[in-house]
């Protein structure tokens, strides 16, 4: 295609998950080249986080979640023997060490308003902003399954609407807690007479709401970021509205670019109901991609993944997603699926089915496979230059920023991104050469604004300081702020 360069610089994150044993394809562990069966040691996350750096990948981003999906007959086995999101390890101790290995690269970390208390979140997530000089991301989700609930002594969990009312709540606390409650300079340092820390400059928080109830001061002295950058997945109503208030990042998955555009025009016009920059807000889209040499190489690659992947394990993931049991349905004869919404699923990936290609023709075998591969986004199959020509019509037509790229199979997926991939998108003028801040801020990187790392004037966290405008504004405004 003849390249239509966007003013924007394409980015592109690293979607991973913190699972022994499980690439982003299901089955593809049985590869003998795969090293995903380390993903129990160090050295796994150590590499991951140098060749992202390498790439100037935006950010490396953990997918999380707690407990199994225990929908497709009634129980996980077919999630542990396809090595489908089980063996989960916990994703903030890693950053920290990645974090180590790398001066540039950020890291994007789900952490649940269902599950973890407000304090315990704002005080991990700001210790880990602290340690990488404010290269932090928090994905916020409400998590979705009956079995998420049980692993926390829960019987069940909130309806859908009603998780996201919470979350308002949990958001409320925790910009008090990373905003509000200690302000600039509180660090002095000084000997005579002693102060450490500027007590004046320190506010006690008080919460009473009807899902949460805090009271105390913040956890430790303003991060880098303070908030760190905010991602988000919601495509459900409750879920945009969500997202247009508070996501400065979103990751999607469409199948179609008309589909796509939709969903972000739709966002950014619940972003400007709330006052905001519609335009402030980046798009992630959740592709696949398998990248050669050659067009033929490629298909190889295509096709040797084909053979390896566990479509049980599929199953049993598009059963958790819409809350279905697929084992119910001749798996090779077409499901006639109406698009009926359950508690307990997720809305947008149920919303999003409607729009496969002859849809009335789709087999659970078929959804297996699809969700064994990624799920629904793009999965291009060719050379660097027929890969970026997909990748690029989706960002300008789609009206999307980057890209959340799942792995096939590693090191073979991200070596072909950074080796291939990204040399021909830095020559087609699509892609940085180098982060827009090396050493900086995820926040500076992201919106490529050097000396901006703090939310935005216009988002809702800056509205809930004490102090005014300080915190909105350049690094230098950070000795400025006056005590109450």
């Amino acid at each position: 295609m003849t390249s239509i360069t966007p003013k924007k610089k394409m980015q592109l994150n690293f979607y991973e998950v913190s699972c022994t044993g499980v690439p982003n394809a299901i089955g593809q562990w049985k590869n003998p080249n795969d090293n995903s069966r380390t993903k129990d040691r160090l050295d796994y996350y150590i590499w991951l986080a140098k060749i992202a750096e390498k790439g100037k990948i935006s950010c490396v981003f953990f997918a999380d979640g707690y407990g199994e999906l225990e929908v497709y007959k009634g129980n996980a086995d077919a999630q542990y023997k396809g090595g489908n999101h089980v063996a989960k390890l916990e994703p903030t101790l890693l950053v920290a060490a990645m974090a180590t290995a790398t001066k540039s690269v950020g890291f994007g970390i789900t952490g649940s308003t269902s599950y973890i208390a407000p304090y315990h979140l704002a005080r991990n997530w700001s210790t880990l902003d602290h340690i990488t000089d404010g290269r932090i991301a928090w994905n916020i989700v409400t998590s979705f399954s009956l079995s998420s609930a049980k692993v926390f002594g829960l019987d069940n969990l909130l309806p859908h609407d009603e998780r996201y009312n919470a979350a308002e709540e949990y958001m409320d606390i925790v910009y008090q807690l990373w905003e509000k409650s200690w302000d600039d300079g509180v660090q002095t340092w000084q000997v005579e007479p002693e102060m450490a820390y500027d007590p004046s400059k320190i506010h006690k928080v008080e919460y009473k709401g009807k899902y949460f109830k805090f009271s105390g001061h913040g956890p430790t002295h303003p991060s880098p970021q303070r908030t760190p950058l905010i991602f988000q997945a919601g495509a459900s109503k409750a879920g945009i509205k969500f997202g247009g208030k508070h996501a400065e990042a979103i990751f999607c998955a469409y199948s179609t670019i008309p589909e796509c555009k939709a969903y972000t025009e739709t966002v950014r016009a619940a972003a400007a109901a709330e006052g905001r920059d519609p335009q402030s807000i980046k798009f992630f889209l959740g592709a696949m991609l398998f990248i050669g040499r050659t067009q033929e190489e490629a298909e190889a690659k295509y096709e040797a993944a084909r053979k390896l992947v566990s479509i049980e394990g599929g199953l049993a993931r598009c059963s958790g997603l819409a809350n279905l049991d697929l084992s119910l349905y001749p798996i090779d004869e077409p499901l006639k699926f109406n698009g009926d919404i359950k508690e307990n699923a997720i809305h947008g990936f149920i919303n999003n089915m409607q729009y496969l290609g002859d849809k009335d023709k789709i087999t659970p075998r078929d959804l297996g496979e699809l969700l064994a591969f990624g799920g629904l986004g793009p999965r291009p199959i060719g050379t660097p230059e027929k890969v970026a020509d997909e990748l690029e019509k989706w960002m300008v037509e789609g009206d999307i920023d980057g890209f959340n790229l799942s792995p096939v199979s590693n090191p073979g997926s991200w070596e072909d991104v950074v080796e291939l991939l990204v040399p021909e998108l830095q020559r087609r003028g699509l892609y940085w050469e180098d982060y827009p801040v090396p050493g900086g801020t995820l926040r500076e990187n992201m919106n490529s604004i050097p000396g901006k790392p703090y939310l935005s004037k216009d988002h809702p966290g800056s509205k809930i300081q004490l102090n005014g405008p300080s915190l909105n504004g350049d690094k230098a405004a950070e000795t400025t702020t006056v005590g109450v």
